[in-house]
């Protein structure tokens, strides 16, 4: 197929791409949030900001590996394995609950986002599936070969 390794390189670098912009959001969250010191019932404000330190190089490196996958997808058009692929699939549903999440806090215009790296991640998927070899023989029942 001529269009999947732009399709994979394309989803790669917007995977990157978000992944910088989802720690640089969880910097000024957590940038905010210590500039407030409330208590959320009864939480330390110090570790609501770690928490979300941490949970913003997490999700972050998550997406930068995802989108590294994806490059490394393009540039070798081979398909992916078995664990690359869960991981990729793993990526896509985060999208697809990220964006019906987004359409109700921030916007129809961070739906539609989501839902363009949704569809490049999935295009990508599908565009590189495993490829059978050869069909497997019938299954013998009672006698019989099954059609």
């Amino acid at each position: 197929m001529v269009a999947r390794r732009p399709i994979a390189l394309a989803a790669g670098i917007v995977l990157v791409l978000e992944a910088a912009g989802l720690v640089l959001l969880h910097m000024v969250l957590a940038e905010v949030l210590a500039g407030q010191k409330m208590s959320l019932d009864g939480l330390d404000p110090d570790l609501m900001v770690v928490a979300v330190w941490v949970m913003g190089g997490v999700f972050g490196a998550y997406t930068a590996l995802c989108g590294a996958l994806l490059v490394r997808l393009g540039v070798r058009d081979r398909s992916p394995g078995r664990a690359v692929r869960i991981l990729l699939v793993s990526c896509a549903i985060t999208h697809g609950v990220l964006g019906a999440v987004a359409v109700g806090l921030v916007g129809w215009a961070a739906f539609a986002y989501m839902m363009v790296v949704l569809g490049l991640v999935v295009a990508a998927l599908v565009l590189y599936a495993p490829e059978d070899e050869e069909p497997a023989p019938p299954v013998e029942r009672g006698g019989v070969a099954a059609a």
